[in-house]
């Protein structure tokens, strides 16, 4: 049996279970592992937080979550069960997509491709695109992919470099596309969005997606597609809601709520996750020296790092980043034992992130549906699905949404 699809008649009942849930458990979610020694939450759950700390950093990376569900120790399967249940999201419907020429490809990563290719198999509206806007475009491969026959294409970018390297892709292969540099954020950005457009924004970031909604809909056009991506981009320190039934929920979000959604890494090399390991358990093994040195039991952030940080001895990054962050001097210390206990640390937050982790996915689509009923506010007809496996990209679900065209009254 496929997974539903979710339309205009159940994105309110998926809110609101969804927002319960979330509710009911944000003590489990909230706390970060990586910032405490000990969790709020364990202390209320003992056996299920001894379980996990004696894990090794090998068995939370290898940890099925199916399989894991069932040997944890409660609640943890309960909740995983209704994490998945509240979850459950369908593929929108596939089109017949016609074969595009080689030349539309060239310049374009083949991961990223195939999510255009993707993206594009599932725009299907009742009224044929004959503008698209490309909003955030980069240098304009998801719309030239789009454009057709007699379709027109504007690009929208930021980055003056590849709104050039865009305008000469789409020259060569003689597209009716106009490449704009533009400020999305900026007040005249509302000058380029009109009625006829068809906006689609493939991963575009936080408030860039969440202004184009804005635009959109205030501008009149009658169809749009968006695959959201770090809603945690944004502004401000607490996330704004944007439909009425989430401006009336009791789920207050800080920025580092809204990175829960994108904590997991399905894409990268194994080089990639080594240096990032690497990263994280001398991370940790500096917040235990710090907060010795310091005398203060707290987390202290730090910021992000160049890669050569990590090619220095364990002993000089300790004193670099001391200094870094105006903490005392490290002076002499047990390294090999320090750098073992950030590794240690390393395995236990890896394991006790495995609960938090699953509240990921409600949580993001609780975000996606804040989307879809400010859309239905706006008067939208919306579908919320799927539109490539979550191994192609983690960010792989995608909001449709049309409205009837308003007739224009005559004066007469």
């Amino acid at each position: 049996m496929s997974e539903p699809l979710l339309t205009s008649g159940d994105l309110t009942a998926r809110f609101h279970a969804l927002d319960d849930f979330l509710l009911k458990h944000q003590a489990l979610w909230r706390p970060r592992p990586f910032q405490h020694l000990h969790l709020p939450w364990e202390s209320e759950l003992p056996e299920l937080a001894a379980w996990l700390r004696c894990r090794s950093l090998e068995q939370a990376e290898a940890s099925d979550s199916e399989l894991f569900a069932l040997i944890a120790p409660a609640p943890f399967t309960d909740l995983a069960r209704q994490a998945q249940a509240l979850s459950q999201l369908g593929e929108l419907p596939r089109l017949n997509s016609p074969e595009r020429a080689h030349a539309f490809s060239v310049d374009v990563p083949g991961r990223k491709l195939s999510q255009i290719q993707a993206f594009a198999s599932h725009l299907q509206f009742r009224q044929r695109p004959s503008h698209w806007l490309d909003w955030c475009s980069g240098k304009g491969h998801l719309g030239r992919w789009l454009t057709q026959d007699d379709q027109r294409l504007t690009c929208l970018e930021y980055d003056p470099s590849l709104v050039a390297s865009g305008s000469a892709l789409s020259a060569r292969l003689r597209l009716n596309a106009e490449h704009l540099q533009q400020d999305v954020l900026a007040d005249d950005c509302s000058e380029r969005l009109h009625e006829k457009h068809t906006p689609v924004a493939l991963h575009a970031c936080g408030d860039l997606h969440v202004r184009l909604l804005q635009l959109a809909s205030r501008k009149g056009c009658t169809q749009l597609a968006v695959a959201p991506c770090c809603y945690n981009r944004i502004a401000g320190v607490q996330y704004q809601a944007l439909s009425a039934a989430a401006q009336a929920s009791a789920l207050q979000l800080s920025r580092d709520d809204l990175g829960l959604p994108l904590s997991e890494t399905v894409t990268a090399s194994a080089r990639v996750r080594r240096q990032r390991d690497q990263s994280m358990a001398w991370r940790l093994a500096f917040d235990l020296l710090q907060r010795q040195l310091r005398g203060i039991d707290e987390y202290l952030p730090t910021p992000s790092l160049p890669s050569e940080w990590f090619g220095k001895p364990f002993a000089r990054f300790c004193h670099d980043l001391a200094t870094l962050r105006g903490v005392p001097s490290p002076g002499e210390q047990d390294w090999v034992a320090l750098e073992a206990q950030g590794w240690q640390r390393l395995a236990e937050v890896r394991n006790l992130e495995l609960l938090r982790n699953l509240f990921r996915r409600p949580l993001e689509l609780w975000l996606l549906l804040d989307r879809a009923l400010y859309l239905e506010d706006q008067g939208y007809r919306v579908r919320l699905g799927t539109f490539c496996d979550y191994h192609l990209s983690p960010r792989n679900l995608l909001l449709l949404a049309e409205r009837p065209r308003v007739a224009h009254r005559s004066c007469g």
